[in-house]
């Protein structure tokens, strides 16, 4: 059996240019098709098992399927979302009235606003220092995630121009995988679909915030303009905006559109040093518009006391 690759932010804290251009890619939504299925039959699945919700199972799924694949917050860190979908859910008239008990997460809360990197080995530790169920709690339903998804997802081809993109990147700039996933799930990703080769440090939620993988790769190394990141959320964008980086969106819903446009035409743009400006922004717009802030029933009006 191989070995998994262990990568550690030396990697990207040493990380040495070969190219003068730089490029961050994430991995779940963006390369590979694999946000709704890990979504929907492993995340969401296992948060009502889990804290035994199968009475309002309807509501659970339509309220962590907004927060996690239609909505701003899309592929954020899985702990903040957790919070998110509880905390829309404790809101909801018709979870109110159906008398279920939700879980209590105010120590998450305090786990995330530490400062502490919001991966398992911290979750685990801060678990067993303070003792705390709901702690405990949060990491066997995340740990139970994890599980569910090697065993469900499996042979997931990437998108469309997504391969012919990254052989491209490989022949003129620097490229690294940049992810709040956990690592193993994304080598075991990446290799079984032969794409390992196309980047040097294939980086985790272990190794700190997406903004923090790019400053530890980047910073002193590359131009500014020189370095991009492609993605498929706003945590995408929000991590190139924090190291002024350029950004290009995999739109949700149209990635496969949005590759073919990056394969034939956005990267030489931002190789000839044309991207930033009009063309940029008027991506960032249309991506922006898919990605609304407004649950859909409170938009259309659902909501009934």
């Amino acid at each position: 059996m191989n070995k998994i690759p262990v990568f550690k932010k030396d990697d990207l804290i040493y990380f040495k240019p070969q190219h003068k251009s730089f490029v961050g890619i994430d991995s779940d939504g963006c390369v590979f098709p694999t946000m709704e299925i890990k979504q929907k039959q492993c995340f969401h699945t296992v948060i009502i098992e889990h804290w035994g919700l199968q009475k309002i199972e309807p509501y659970v799924r339509e309220t962590a399927e907004f927060v996690n694949l239609y909505s701003l917050h899309r592929g954020q860190n899985r702990f903040p979302c957790l919070c998110l979908v509880f905390d829309l859910l404790g809101n909801r008239p018709e979870v109110i009235h159906s008398g279920v008990k939700l879980p209590d997460l105010t120590s998450l809360k305090a786990f995330i606003d530490s400062g502490l990197p919001l991966a398992h080995p911290a979750l685990e530790s801060q678990a067993k220092a303070t003792n705390d169920p709901a702690l405990a709690s949060v990491l066997q339903w995340s740990l139970a995630v994890n599980e569910t998804i090697a065993q469900t997802v499996k042979n997931v081809p990437p998108f469309p121009f997504a391969r012919e993109s990254l052989e491209k990147i490989n022949t003129q700039s620097d490229a690294i995988c940049v992810s709040q996933t956990p690592t193993e799930a994304l080598v075991r990703e990446w290799e079984e679909n032969q794409l390992m080769g196309f980047v040097k440090v294939i980086a985790g939620q272990e190794l700190g915030t997406k903004t923090d993988h790019l400053r530890m790769a980047t910073e002193q190394r590359y131009r500014p303009e020189k370095v991009l990141m492609i993605g498929d959320a706003l945590g995408d964008l929000n991590a190139a905006l924090g190291v002024k980086a350029c950004f290009f969106p995999i739109n949700p819903g149209h990635e496969a559109d949005s590759w073919e446009l990056f394969y034939t035409e956005a990267y030489d743009q931002f190789l000839n040093g044309t991207y930033i400006g009009t063309y940029e922004h008027k991506l960032i717009a249309e991506f922006r518009q898919l990605l609304p802030e407004t649950p859909p029933w409170k938009a259309t009006g659902r909501e009934r006391m």
